[in-house]
């Protein structure tokens, strides 16, 4: 079970777009976060949706990371340059999923920042172990 590495603590994602001008907070590019985890995201296209991949540095598994797929959606942005988006990475090396939600915002310095909250799922045999399928 991979635990999402864009959390320097639980449920919040810090992560620097190197690619982008500061004056509008764009997801598309490379986040890196403090763990070393990195995430890839390609072109929002014209309906706010993205796909990309995601390279956790952490996982709770003994499985070999792997490089992750994921699909998102942005918020239609129209004049808001700190958009909301959602995206869900299916973890290639384990029988999980996570879904991140959050904000791309500008900081006081210019520096654009993920801010995130995540639930992820794991897979579980007997319905009476479902209790702790979920994080």
């Amino acid at each position: 079970v991979p635990i999402p590495a864009a959390l320097p603590v639980p449920g919040l994602c810090c992560s620097t777009n190197t690619e982008s001008p500061p004056l509008q907070c764009v997801l598309t590019g490379r986040w890196m976060n403090d763990l070393g985890s990195n995430m890839t995201i390609g072109a929002v296209n014209g309906e706010g949706n993205f796909a990309g991949s995601y390279h956790t540095a952490v996982t709770a598994t003994t499985n070999e990371i792997q490089v992750s797929p994921l699909q998102g959606s942005q918020h239609h942005t129209n004049q808001k340059s700190q958009p909301t988006f959602g995206f869900t990475v299916s973890w290639s090396f384990s029988d999980s999923i996570t879904v991140f939600t959050g904000q791309c915002f500008v900081d006081k310095k210019g520096n654009e920042v993920l801010k995130t909250m995540w639930l992820l799922r794991s897979h579980e045999d007997n319905i009476k172990n479902d209790w702790k399928a979920t994080r």
